[in-house]
């Protein structure tokens, strides 16, 4: 019943609410993000939703767009500023994405939205990471972020299809509001970020176990 029809009307009600008592912080990231980025503090791109229909995500830029001298944007490690470290320390850089969610590409709970080149990567039980809507968080950014493999954070998005609740989405927030204070699984053990989905290789399985 909440997951097929409470659960959107929630999210567009709760993203409106947010925006408009954000909106003074919205601004001054704004205009921060202009001057420590040197332009558009914005960064947009194509991602897969629900049932891999593409949409444009929507989050405040973290890493600059400094080149070398043949113009090749630069390492991440070294894009990736003071102010970007900030951002995503605090996940400052996720705020836009409730624009996503007041239009219905994302919910503020489910699988995150990662890139589109990886939709021919997933095995038939991680496509299933893509049965809802995707999530400002979910029960993997709550549980290990970018600090758990990528099989264990398929394993454990699929188990939350499986498993939506009102009372399972309110303990998620509240987890990953620890999760996001306590500074977390920001990076992964050899990334700034995470490294890229290559896809799983054959053998490899989730050492993650479903709670009961």
């Amino acid at each position: 019943m909440y997951a097929k029809c409470l659960k959107r009307g929630l999210d567009f009600f709760l993203s409106l609410i947010a925006l408009i008592i954000l909106s003074p912080l919205l601004i001054i990231l704004i205009v921060a993000g202009a001057v420590c980025m040197r332009g558009n503090p914005f960064f947009t791109q194509e991602r897969p939703g629900k049932n891999e229909k593409i949409f444009k995500l929507i989050k405040f830029r973290t890493m600059d767009n400094r080149t070398d001298k043949d113009g090749k944007l630069l390492e991440d490690e070294i894009r990736l500023n003071k102010y970007g470290r900030f951002l995503r320390a605090s996940s400052l850089d996720e705020l836009p994405e409730l624009i996503n969610i007041l239009k219905g590409d994302m919910a503020i709970i489910g699988p995150r939205p990662l890139l589109v080149r990886y939709l021919d990567r997933y095995n038939d039980e991680q496509r299933h990471r893509h049965d809802v809507r995707p999530g400002l968080t979910g029960y993997a950014q709550a549980h290990g972020r970018n600090g758990v493999s990528w099989e264990d954070k398929f394993a454990m998005d699929v188990w939350y299809t499986q498993h939506i609740t009102f009372i399972g989405d309110v303990k998620i927030i509240l987890d990953t509001i620890m999760t996001v204070l306590k500074h977390e699984g920001i990076s992964s053990e050899t990334s700034v970020t995470m490294e890229e989905f290559m896809g799983t290789p054959d053998g490899v399985t989730s050492i993650w176990r479903a709670p009961n």
